[in-house]
């Protein structure tokens, strides 16, 4: 394979990789979020510093409470270092901008340290960047290094407007309806 078609192969399995990370802490998948790292990485998230396996225990705490949690994500700029393609050890920088939306109940609000939002029902948004050292280490493409780089912050704070009653609405759990399709489909991996 020349070695412009596989970096395009290679920015797509990354840019992937970066949807499987935001599914994943969106539905509360937590060993879904381990696999998009390599078990010695780095995570830089604000109030944690360290490897995966503390920052899954932080992204529990403060993210699994939540009723409602939703990560968009923009353009992702992949820029690989120098080496071959196919090569064993391969390195690549991503820069992928985010927004994220989460629903937070007083007690979330608590966790996140809110002011002025005590017995409230908050409206948190974070916008920013996962700037992220990308290496394929004889395997699949996985972040080595995580630096959550926050831009702005959004705040609303008080009663959140109902959605329609028969609208599907999200689960963040395996009965979210991304993976009754899945199932259906017959991807269970």
């Amino acid at each position: 394979m020349n070695d412009t078609l596989q970096r395009l192969l290679d920015r797509a399995e990354i840019q992937d990789l970066m949807a499987v990370y935001a599914r994943a802490v969106d539905r509360a998948d937590w060993e879904g979020v381990r696999r998009v790292y390599h078990p010695d990485a780095f995570d830089d998230h604000g109030d944690y510093k360290g490897g995966v396996d503390g920052f899954i225990r932080f992204a529990k705490e403060r993210n699994g409470i939540l009723p409602q949690g939703m990560h968009f994500l923009g353009q992702c700029l992949v820029e690989f270092c120098a080496g071959q393609p196919d090569s064993a050890h391969d390195v690549a920088i991503a820069e992928t901008y985010f927004m994220t939306a989460h629903t937070l109940t007083a007690e979330g609000a608590r966790g996140y340290r809110v002011p002025g939002a005590e017995d409230q029902t908050v409206q948190l948004s974070h916008y920013g960047r996962y700037v992220d050292r990308v290496e394929r280490r004889g395997g699949p493409w996985l972040i080595a290094h995580r630096i959550c780089v926050f831009e702005t912050t959004r705040l609303a704070i008080g009663d959140v407007p109902a959605l329609g009653a028969d609208w599907a609405h999200q689960r963040r759990d395996q009965n979210d309806p991304i993976f009754k399709l899945r199932r259906e489909a017959g991807l269970n991996g």
